[in-house]
């Protein structure tokens, strides 16, 4: 009997790492019957899944006791397909009421049950209420000349409410005049979802709206874990800079502390929704509505929820809740109506006021914000809103801001707002997206393993000409913060990465004497050191446990060793992809390369791309080849 137990055992863990079923297929729009690039296809109950491509095509392999998968488009209804056996389908899905380009003649009613049901996860039938109305048009944003694959106006008349931060980009340096290099991290993605909404939408994106920095890091590059008990761990790479063949690129990667969900401490959180009139949209509140619905299902016992919500007054619609209750929480959400104007900043203090009276000394203490982040009443000015969030932070509040919908963003707001907050941005332009920020990075958005974390990086002068990083812009920090804990700098959430990109220009040989005087009181000397040492420099991190306010400092030698570009890690291939695509895209002067080149660099550097991110990445650089 032990001999038939252990053999059947055997058997099972056999099957369970064998390959159930292939899938290939494409998906289609009813409406125009033409392949749909960028449908996301899911592997039900896993965190397995993968992106069409631009013919509409994908594969996709299932595993020991996966049954079906679910396709997702932004613009269409979900669909889920039951696999038994390898196959091939055609899936044809049809119009959503939530997407970007068709909607249904609106009834509230039929609308909130469609919302409510594909949130859910169930297949929605349509209601005698719902009466469809095929190729109605209401895409505000495709509107003139379509040139190159993107409409070339910059900025086109009906984004003029949006508001986006100008920074300029970062200038070459040298050692001599530069020998340190200080900035705070950044792990927000909002960025990239962003730019992708511009571009799915076939205009270009306004060149504030492009962070490079959230752009690469909105990737997983799947980085060595962290041991030794530290936080994170740090690897650099340097090889062949494929925009500029006369630089060489160092690439900077930190991996944070994955924790599992259940080994997490109990949830303090507080919802903080904008129901203002101007999220009266389908791609706003209705999809604020089917995230968060995301979040609730994964809540336990031990987790609390309150919801506050602000339209000409701000008010607590659901006091603390033990995420038991996950029934009594999903009907708050489901009754939120849009109207009215937006008294943003009573909101934000009647949120805190919430997290404070239910707040957990050994649990995580958040306040999460969905707006489109038009303040418009009260306390609105930025300056108000920074200090109030960033006392509520040094008290053990935490702030993770969303942003929703399109036309009227205030994207520069959401972002400082974030920053002050100790928290995460990210923009949610489609259920993928919240599936992305609420189960795939859960820990992450919710659970900061280390805060104030700033990078400093000193250059060998010896060795180093030039150096420029690449993004960061409104991340910079002087030498001296890098000492200063009293200065504010990035958190880095659980299993988040943070990638930082330089590029260099090298001596051709190590310089072996001074270049001549500083000034008259000081010398520019070459040390022993830096002529005989094998590095470019030093790497430096300084970063705070969450509820510690002294910072700890590691360092670490950058190697000089060098790799061709066919010879670097995928990691190293597909962040330089994305920051070159995110260079091209600002128009860059450093950026000597096309659309076309990038989307050959990343298509060699894709790697297993579990959940499709990279071939979505692909699809959007190929829209732009010339």
């Amino acid at each position: 009997m032990k001999k038939y137990c252990t053999l059947v055992l055997l058997l099972m863990l056999y099957l369970r790492g064998s390959t159930q079923a292939i899938v290939t297929g494409e998906v289609l729009g009813l409406n125009s019957n033409t392949p749909l690039a960028g449908a996301h296809i899911l592997v039900d109950d896993t965190k397995q899944g993968t992106v069409s491509e631009e013919d509409g095509s994908f594969k996709i392999e299932l595993f020991y006791g996966e049954k079906s998968i679910t396709i997702l488009h932004p613009n269409y209804e979900q669909q889920r397909i039951f696999i038994h056996q390898d196959t091939i389908v055609q899936v044809t899905l049809q119009p959503l009421t939530l997407g970007f380009d068709t909607i249904a003649t609106f009834d509230p009613v039929a609308y909130e049950e469609k919302v409510a049901v594909v949130a859910a996860g169930i297949p929605y039938r349509k209601s005698n209420r719902a009466k469809e109305v095929e190729n109605h048009d209401l895409n505000p944003y495709r509107s003139g000349t379509f040139q190159q694959g993107i409409n070339q106006q910059e900025e086109p008349p009906y984004f003029n409410t949006e508001e986006y931060r100008a920074t300029a980009e970062q200038n070459p340096q040298t050692p001599w005049d530069a020998p340190f290099s200080t900035f705070s991290i950044d792990v927000d993605h909002a960025s990239y979802s962003n730019v992708r909404r511009f571009l799915n939408n076939d205009n270009k994106p306004p060149k504030g709206s492009i962070r490079i920095e959230e752009m690469i890091n909105y990737f997983d590059y799947a980085y060595p874990r962290p041991s030794d008990g530290l936080p994170f761990n740090t690897i650099t790479e340097v090889s062949d800079c494929p925009w500029n063949k006369d630089r060489k690129l160092l690439h900077i990667g930190i991996q944070g502390e994955e924790i599992p969900l259940e080994q997490t401490p109990p949830n303090n959180l507080v919802f903080l929704l904008d129901v203002s009139g101007s999220m009266n949209e389908p791609n706003k509140l209705p999809l604020v509505k089917q995230a968060f619905r995301l979040l609730v299902e994964q809540l336990r016992p031990q987790d609390q929820v309150s919801i506050v919500v602000y339209a000409g007054a701000a008010g607590l619609i659901l006091p603390p809740t033990s995420g038991e209750q996950k029934d009594t929480i999903l009907n708050a959400l489901d009754r939120l109506k849009a109207g009215g104007s937006t008294a943003g900043g009573a909101g934000i203090k009647l949120a805190y006021e919430t997290a404070h009276s239910s707040f957990l000394k050994d649990g995580n203490n958040r306040v999460i914000i969905a707006t489109d982040g038009d303040f418009n009443i009260g306390q609105s000015s930025e300056s108000a809103l920074e200090e109030q969030i960033s006392k509520e932070a040094g008290q053990g509040i935490f702030l993770s801001v969303l942003g929703f919908g399109m036309g009227n963003l205030k994207d520069n707001k959401l972002e400082t707002l974030s920053n002050r907050g100790d928290g995460n941005y990210a923009y949610i332009d489609n259920l993928p997206e919240a599936r992305k920020v609420f189960i795939n990075s859960l820990t992450g958005t919710l659970y900061t393993i280390a805060k104030d974390v700033k990078i400093q990086v000193e250059f060998n002068p010896a060795l180093v000409k030039s150096y420029r990083l690449v993004g960061y812009e409104n991340r910079k920090l002087d030498k001296m913060d890098f000492d200063d804990d009293n200065k504010d700098a990035g958190e880095l959430g659980a299993g988040h990465s943070v990638t930082a990109l330089y590029e260099l220009e090298l001596h051709s040989k190590p310089i072996k004497k001074a270049p001549g005087e500083a000034s008259i009181y000081q010398r520019q000397v070459v040390t022993k050191k830096a002529n005989t040492s094998k590095e470019i420099g030093m790497l430096y991190l300084r970063f705070k446990e969450p509820k510690e306010e002294k910072s700890k400092l590691l360092s670490m030698p950058i190697q000089s060793e060098t790799k061709a570009l066919e010879a670097s890690s995928l990691s190293f291939r597909f962040a330089a992809s994305v920051a070159g695509f995110g260079l091209l895209l600002k128009d860059s002067s450093y950026a000597d390369w096309s659309y076309k080149e990038i989307a050959q660099l990343a298509s060699t550097s894709m790697g297993k791309d579990q959940l499709g991110y990279r071939q979505e990445f692909l699809t959007l650089v190929r829209k732009l080849e010339q």
